[in-house]
């Protein structure tokens, strides 16, 4: 069982628990999500099954929209609702046109400290083990993007912020570095993940819908094709010689589909197809051979001697 399940988390619930769930229901012991989410959080959370889990780095590097609530004036040691409160003040002196300019500082290539209550490692131990015995230590400041940050609504003192971001932003410092800025501290209240890459949550499937399915025989309708998530590379479409070549990982003669100076193509990826539209894999451009070094193949060679899928 090949391809990826757009399953809307609910709050209570871990990503971890979501993927044994999909692997009990389904048989398939290749199961694996592409991007936790906290389980106070909910929202879109993309499980991948089968062969479909070897393209969980491209999803996981793909942008993510978030819907949170922010609570100013709380302070708490997790960032969030969850957290014990460090800290509170009155808010009631900030005001829409406060946030939105305090919101300006957040968008493009930020610096994010991580939070204490994270899975980053320090000295090979995740962080949050160590915030669970009460041991702080310094964390390295690293860049994370932000494409857009946009105030959607100021209910006080409830600010819902809308956000577009890369990979490796925790959202939970975010809130709290809004806090720090307008100088009365925030905590996040409560987190929808919009968007993960090509899927949205209006497409999402509920864990019910998932159980019911499965239970039913018709688990694979809410199955998304594995290369349902590469539609950002570039198409190559090859003859049955070079789809059999492709297929044992033997190297296949090209341009750059993008027609761009060779010399920057070094890490340049494609995806294949046949012929009949069956897909190959991933191909990564060589630029010193003048060729396409197949890097993730999805299709076994007994299937094309067997003319699978040939009228």
């Amino acid at each position: 069982m090949d391809g990826i399940l757009n399953i809307n988390k609910p709050e209570g619930r871990s990503s971890f628990s979501v993927v044994s769930l999909v692997k009990k229901l389904s048989g398939e012991r290749r199961v694996g999500h592409a991007g936790t989410l906290d389980p106070a959080a909910s929202g879109v959370l993309p499980v991948c099954l089968g062969q479909a889990t070897r393209i969980v780095e491209f999803l996981m590097d793909t942008a993510k929209v978030y819907r949170a609530e922010v609570e100013m004036g709380v302070v708490t040691d997790t960032y969030d609702a969850e957290g014990r409160v460090m800290r509170r003040s009155d808010p009631s002196g900030l005001d829409r046109q406060q946030l939105e300019k305090g919101l300006v500082s957040f968008r493009g290539l930020i610096s994010q400290v991580p939070p204490m209550y994270s899975a980053v490692k320090h000295q090979g131990k995740p962080l949050y083990k160590l915030a669970r015995v009460g041991v702080t230590v310094g964390r390295k400041s690293r860049l994370v993007r932000i494409y857009s940050l946009e105030l959607s609504g100021w209910q006080p003192p409830l600010a819902t912020i809308e956000v577009a971001c890369a990979r490796g932003t925790y959202i939970r410092a975010l809130a709290h570095d809004l806090g720090q800025a307008l100088g009365c501290g925030a905590c996040l209240k409560n987190l929808v993940r919009l968007r993960c890459g090509s899927f949205g949550i209006e497409d999402a499937v509920s864990l019910p819908q998932i159980e019911a399915a499965f239970r039913g025989g018709y688990g694979q309708r809410y199955l998304h094709p594995v290369d349902s998530v590469l539609t950002h590379l570039p198409v190559m479409v090859v003859d049955d010689d070079g789809a059999r070549d492709i297929s044992h990982g033997k190297v296949v003669p090209g341009d750059s589909p993008l027609g761009q100076d060779a010399r920057t193509q070094d890490r340049e990826l494609c995806r294949a197809y046949t012929i009949d539209g069956h897909f190959l894999g991933v191909l990564r451009f060589c630029s010193v051979r003048g060729w396409w070094q197949p890097e993730k193949v999805f299709i076994q060679p007994d299937l094309l001697h067997c003319g699978a899928g040939r009228e």
